[in-house]
């Protein structure tokens, strides 16, 4: 399929034809490959006048927290209610092997199958912050097919991996009932970044459940004051709340998505969606050009004759990794010093 007929696809094909198409889309967009890369380029220019239009949700949690359950519950509630919703969930990459198990579908049994859902597992491939390399152009190809929930299920994170907020309208984290104590609560990182705290499983204990809901409630409001500005308690700006529900049991949600819809309503009334999703491209552009100026450092002929040197003297210790890394960017600038420097 060529990036015309990808095109055509998504944003005039059945559905049979669209969902292959966005397949597709995404395949070419994650390559690694210069043609693959120039193509992908091409088709996200003429894809982009068609997106936009989404709403776009991150959700993060722990590992075991029940991302992809409550994943399931919220998309079977919002495709009964005419929507049509897309995960985008991502899968940590082995360390060791490279490889991920990309087994999101097999826990969304119901909203896999589901014709108003299309969910695509992507490797994490050692990016850090919980999402893939190509999220964001993802995204923007779910937004062309007409889906306008678009949700992005991070891999099991930890306090400071917040990427997915970079890139999303609204930043969800879910915690267990027993998740600790005060401290853990106000611990700075993913909580402070949040826009909706979920307590998830809240079912099994309900008094945990609703001790949580009042430590972090409280925590919340403690950053709202002396934390982000952005989320302080004034005029019309979002408040932060937590809320209790049950995802295996479908309890909860309606009063989630009722949340989410107040958050949308309020920060486009008061702008602040609209300079959020200027700031995050501007990002993303900057993120593009730091992993362009990486690829091309690595790939630069001088810098490949002088790197095995380099490494075999920082490895043994006989050159400062500091030392090595200033010889190597002065020789990618041409002024590489002399090997004899270095005996």
């Amino acid at each position: 399929m060529t990036p015309e007929q990808m095109q055509a696809g998504i944003l005039q094909g059945d559905a049979a034809v669209q969902r292959r198409a966005m397949a597709k889309a995404i395949t070419l967009l994650e390559s690694t490959r210069a043609d693959h890369r120039q193509q992908g380029d091409d088709l996200l220019t003429a894809l982009l006048p068609y997106t936009g239009k989404a709403l776009r949700l991150g959700i993060s949690g722990v590992p075991g927290v029940g991302k992809s359950t409550f994943i399931e519950a919220l998309g079977t509630y919002l495709t009964a209610q005419g929507h049509k919703v897309a995960v985008l969930a991502i899968d940590p990459s082995s360390t060791v092997s490279g490889g991920s198990i990309l087994g999101d579908k097999t826990r969304m049994e119901q909203l896999s199958v589901n014709p108003k859902a299309y969910i695509r597992p992507s490797p994490s491939s050692g990016t850090l912050g919980g999402v893939a390399e190509k999220t964001r152009e993802s995204m923007l190809v779910c937004e062309a097919a007409g889906y306008d929930v678009v949700i992005v299920e991070t891999v099991g994170v930890g306090q400071s991996e917040i990427a997915v907020h970079g890139m999303t309208d609204m930043y969800c984290v879910l915690q267990l009932p027993n998740a600790g104590d005060d401290l853990q609560a106000i611990k700075k990182g993913v909580m402070e970044r949040a826009d909706l705290v979920v307590i998830n499983k809240a079912d099994i204990d309900p008094n945990a459940a609703t001790r949580a809901q009042a430590q972090i409630t409280s925590s919340l409001r403690l950053l709202g004051m002396h934390g982000n500005p952005d989320h302080a308690n004034t005029g019309a700006l979002w408040q932060p709340r937590v809320l209790q529900l049950s995802a295996l049991k479908g309890e909860g949600v309606d009063k989630f998505w009722a949340a989410v819809q107040q958050f949308q309503q309020l920060q486009t009334a008061n702008g602040r969606l609209a300079a959020r999703r200027e700031k995050q491209s501007l990002d993303w552009m900057w993120e593009r050009i730091d992993a362009g100026l990486k690829l091309a450092f690595k790939q630069h002929p001088q810098v490949q004759a002088l790197l095995p040197r380099m490494h075999a003297e920082v490895a043994s210790g006989k050159l400062a990794a500091s030392t090595a890394a200033r010889n190597l960017l002065a020789a990618q600038s041409q002024q590489a010093h002399t090997a004899s420097k270095f005996e």
